[in-house]
């Protein structure tokens, strides 16, 4: 009974902790997966640095756009990295310190 307790739980965690990385709240406003590079600068502002990481291709080879990690924070000893691909927000992680 105690196993099935703990395997429930963990469950749960681990499904609370993958909603919390496709969303993040800057002041009253939340910023998604998918939303625009322009969305994520209007409601959050402009980040603490911004780095090319390169470039990447699309499924069907035929464009090729940028990827870039964007760094907000410290927030409560958080730093927000922000990826975004092609002007698209694609993942979102959290991490203490620098």
């Amino acid at each position: 009974m105690n196993c099935k307790w703990l395997a429930a739980a963990a469950l749960v965690f681990a499904a609370s902790h993958a909603a919390a990385s496709d969303t993040l709240r800057c002041g009253s406003q939340l910023i998604s997966l998918g939303d625009r590079t322009s969305e994520v600068l209007q409601k959050c502002g402009e980040p603490v640095s911004r780095d090319v990481l390169g470039y990447k291709r699309s499924a069907n080879r035929r464009e090729e756009f940028q990827v870039e990690e964007w760094t907000y924070g410290p927030s409560n000893g958080m730093y927000q990295y922000l990826r975004f691909e092609g002007n698209r927000l694609r993942q979102i992680n959290s991490k203490r310190g620098p």
